[in-house]
């Protein structure tokens, strides 16, 4: 098997409680690379079309990237890989702290789960030995307990991902938590694992990766000059207030004007969130450190100390999304996901959502509990946030996403339910750069942030040109794929922008892999990927052209005011010319035969259905 893999998946068949090992193919490995390309090749094969996504034959996967748990710099994610159970199709959640590698170090690139089992139960890959084990006492217990209650009684060298209350309740904006409030939030993935009866996957192991060259790995990782300080100070949170000024970040539910509605984002930015951190700390060998822990929560929003520090896409969705500046309650709310296993992006859109249904009287204070949900009022939101996690009064409305809430409340609360096939929007705003307006609506898991080329890294061979607002710009097909290859890879996209060139990494590949890749080498296996996510939600019924955006997201009509004033959307015309990039039918989005052959793929065209 090549260096960078393990050279093995475990297959777990819940219902049966039969484990089998699978020899991970060297050259299915090398075309996919790992996490979600690797994972979309084996779903694509290995589940039937139009299966319930919450019911036996989806299949729950746990997957890695050569570059995880390597001395390589940001090698520290994993991925869940999955039929999304909120949008139809494809799905996956990445996250970061140090579980990932420790899947790794247990003997296995992938844990795939398959069927459900009659009861509760957790999986205990400890050392090469494999058991499935009663979680009945564990059902009910939030993410933080979980884990607590594992290492207690297993041991603190065992590392946990689980779902809490909302994923047993099958909520569709549920995450699968690790290392005590890192998740894997994104596609619904924790309800598919509530739906399996899964509580927790544990690992124990001390098997090191192997790498073609370990000293010049460990060289590279130490020889790169990491890129922005403000990351390493602040973390994400120090993005808040210049992109909230800047009209990046959605405000009063993507309807406000920051100077008019939301005028102290310092408030909930950097530095007012770093006087409450006691602590900063990395994923996974990590020298920029950009993660937090922060103080105790006082006053009437309690918490432990050691809560995570929110990243900036939580503070803007409990943040300017409802023009709560308010950090204390930012905070607790963003306890409340990462206790319980919550999408912050999700939850705090879909309160942001009953805000303004309550503000035009369509729901009321009969049906919120008592609730005032107002804009701005930090109380009701974080209480309406507890109720979301456990399915509590109106919080059961609410937590399956702003499209099935508006489904259920009707009498015309659609017109304020803003996703893209089912999923909510990240907090960056596609009217401020053209790239999130393609990667939330052409990407097979639509209104999400990290499939959007953003920063790039010096000496890629093209050019992004932030200011232009519409239209196919020369490279973004490039861009992109690279960012596929970089998550598949299980690398942390921050780190990655703080190359100081492209050839660092392609060296840093090379080092563990022995693979001498070049930048079209990358571009090439990038496109197979997103080319195979796409043709899993196509086969699914799921078509990029189903939805346009919402007229508030696209700028119809455009805002009166602040930064992106005038500024509307071309959806047309950018969606035409992705399709025609792509190579991609204009009625159908089908791939054409010419493409799938060109990246191997002709096979999936031939037996496409």
């Amino acid at each position: 098997m090549a260096n960078g893999f393990m050279g093995k998946m475990l297959w777990v068949d819940l219902e049966q409680g039969i484990f089998t090992e699978e020899k991970l193919d060297e050259q299915l490995a090398r075309d996919y690379i790992g996490g979600y390309g690797l994972g979309a090749r084996i779903l694509y094969e290995r589940i039937k079309p139009r299966i319930d996504p919450l019911g036996p034959e989806n299949i729950l996967g746990f997957i890695t990237g050569p570059m995880a748990g390597t001395q390589s710099l940001g090698g520290s994610r994993y991925t869940v890989v999955t039929k999304s159970p909120l949008t139809g199709g494809w799905g996956d959640a990445n996250s970061g702290g140090v579980f990932g590698p420790h899947l790794r170090f247990s003997g296995y690139d992938a844990v795939f789960f398959t069927g459900v089992a009659a009861k509760p139960v957790y999986l205990f890959i400890d050392e090469g030995k494999i058991e499935l084990r009663d979680a009945g006492y564990l059902w009910g217990k939030d993410c933080y307990e979980t884990e607590d209650v594992l290492t207690e009684e297993l041991g603190n060298d065992v590392h946990v991902a689980c779902v809490g209350p909302p994923g047993e309740k099958l909520s569709l904006i549920s995450g699968i938590v690790n290392d005590h409030g890192r998740i894997a939030a994104r596609s619904g993935v924790g309800a598919v694992m509530g739906s399996k009866k899964l509580k927790a996957l544990v690992v124990r192991g001390k098997t090191p990766v192997p790498v073609a060259d370990e000293e010049r790995t460990k060289t590279l990782r130490n020889s790169v000059k990491l890129g922005d300080p403000m990351l390493q100070k602040y973390g994400t949170a120090g993005i808040v207030e210049p992109m909230v000024t800047a009209g990046d970040s959605p405000v009063k539910n993507w309807a406000g004007i920051a100077a008019r509605d939301f005028p102290h984002p310092e408030k909930i930015s950097g530095d007012s969130v770093i006087a409450k951190q006691t602590r900063r700390y990395g994923c996974f060998r990590c020298r920029m450190a950009c993660g937090g822990e922060m103080a105790e929560g006082t006053g009437e929003y309690k918490f432990a100390a050691g809560s995570h520090k929110p990243e900036y896409e939580t503070l803007c969705m409990f943040g300017s999304i409802s023009l709560n500046d308010n950090l204390d309650s930012i905070l607790l709310c963003n306890d409340i996901c990462n206790r319980t296993g919550l999408d912050s992006i999700s939850t705090g859109s879909v309160v942001a959502f009953a805000i303004e249904c309550y503000e035009n009287g369509i729901i009321t204070k009969e049906d919120t509990d008592g609730l005032e949900m107002t804009w701005g009022n930090h109380k009701s939101i974080a209480a309406m946030t507890e109720k979301i996690a456990y399915r509590e009064g109106f919080g059961d409305i609410l937590a399956d996403g702003v499209k099935v809430a508006a489904e259920k409340i009707g009498r015309g609360a659609e017109k304020y339910a803003l996703h893209m096939r089912g999923q909510e929007f990240a907090a960056h705003n596609p009217k401020f750069g053209f790239n999130w307006a393609l990667a939330y609506k052409m990407d097979a898991t639509p209104g999400r942030h990290p499939q959007g080329p953003g920063k790039f890294i010096p000496g890629l061979p093209y050019e992004f040109d932030k200011s232009k607002q519409v239209g196919m710009q020369p490279g973004y097909k490039h861009g992109n794929n690279f960012m596929h290859v970089v998550q598949s890879l299980g690398l942390c996209k921050l780190v990655t922008w703080g190359m100081p060139h492209i050839d660092a990494q392609l060296d840093a590949i090379e080092a563990v892999t022995g693979w001498a890749l070049t930048c079209e080498d990358l571009f090439f296996i990038g496109e197979r990927i997103a080319n195979i996510r796409h043709l899993f939600s196509l086969r699914e019924g799921v078509s990029i052209l189903q939805q346009k955006f919402p007229d508030r997201i696209a700028g119809r009509p455009p805002i009166e005011g602040g930064p992106l004033k005038g500024v509307t959307i071309d959806e047309e015309r950018i969606t035409n010319e992705y399709l025609e990039v792509m190579d991609w039918d204009p009625v159908t989005s089908m791939p054409s035969k010419g493409k799938l052959e060109e990246l191997g793929l002709q096979d999936l065209f031939e037996r496409f259905g």
